[in-house]
């Protein structure tokens, strides 16, 4: 396979959306960020890239909100306007269909765009997703620091930096300095201070609506499902993961220990290989 790689910048559902275009003529396979302060595509994907470029054609998107893209976005129903903003995207470049690979809110705007338009998603790969069961429970510690970060005395490196190091890894001492201050610069953009793109749902209703586990479609969606979950997850709860496996028709479940919600960063070597080997097998399952 022959390997390219350029960065460009695509318009879709009113959103100017930056992304990098790496691989060659492979399937294509989009990478989906987190949604904690100061993330883009390539610093949450910067261990796994090359690994998945060898085989398959890697988009990896700037989401709505973050990095070089656009900074509006739809708070009234978050997962649906990240959707609909990546359908569009892939509709621009002429894709029919992707496999999606979504971290933290890029897995619950994979999930969504899978229930929406499940023919237009190959396979799903979901770490540590957002969206699943959270109106059964009180937010975690870890989302709570992620949506607290804006307010107070507003941002700062300092409160980034326990963020990350507390309740992104297993072990904070092993991320850093440089990956600190990438994503605090990111963090500071004046749109983005003025408007962050995650913050504490706005009602009943946006609570609803962002809590995936009661979308009736997901016990009917096709798409063949890996779910990965660090056991040490302090931002969204690991037994999510066993919600998903019973309730998802067409899932796998894989949960390791000293892992917390950046699987494919603290794991990359274990990502790596097991995404690849799911992405390349062939699944018995129907998909849509």
């Amino acid at each position: 396979m022959t390997r390219t790689d350029s960065e460009y910048t695509v318009r879709a559902h009113g959103a100017e959306i930056f992304l990098t275009d790496t691989g060659g003529d492979g399937h294509p396979v989009v990478l989906l960020h987190g949604g904690g302060p100061g993330a883009s595509g390539m610093s949450n994907y910067s261990r796994n890239v090359d690994a998945l470029a060898a085989s398959y054609r890697v988009l990896v998107p700037d989401m709505p909100g973050y990095g070089r893209s656009s900074k509006r976005i739809d708070h009234d129903d978050p997962y649906g306007h990240l959707a609909d903003a990546l359908r569009g995207m892939l509709d621009e470049l002429r894709i029919g269909r992707a496999h999606l690979v979504g971290n933290s809110l890029g897995g619950a705007a994979a999930l969504r765009l899978a229930l929406d338009t499940p023919q237009r998603v190959g396979k799903l790969v979901l770490m540590g997703p957002g969206g699943i069961g959270i109106t059964r429970r009180l937010p975690t510690d870890g989302l709570k620091s992620l949506l607290s970060y804006y307010g107070g005395d507003g941002p700062s490196r300092e409160k980034l930096a326990a963020f990350i190091r507390t309740y992104l890894v297993h072990d904070g001492a092993e991320v850093p300095d440089d990956l600190i201050d990438l994503r605090y610069q990111a963090s500071i953009d004046p749109q983005v201070v003025a408007d962050p793109p995650l913050r504490r749902p706005s009602g009943p209703r946006t609570l609803w609506r962002m809590d995936l586990t009661r979308d009736r479609r997901l016990r009917n969606l096709p798409n063949p499902t890996l779910v990965l979950w660090g056991r040490d997850d302090k931002v969204n709860r690991p037994d999510g993961g066993q919600m998903l496996l019973t309730m998802m028709p067409n899932a796998e479940l894989v949960m390791t220990s000293r892992t917390g919600h950046w699987f494919q960063w603290e794991r990359a070597e274990l990502f790596n290989q097991l995404v690849g080997d799911f992405l390349s097998s062939e699944s018995a399952w129907a998909t849509a």
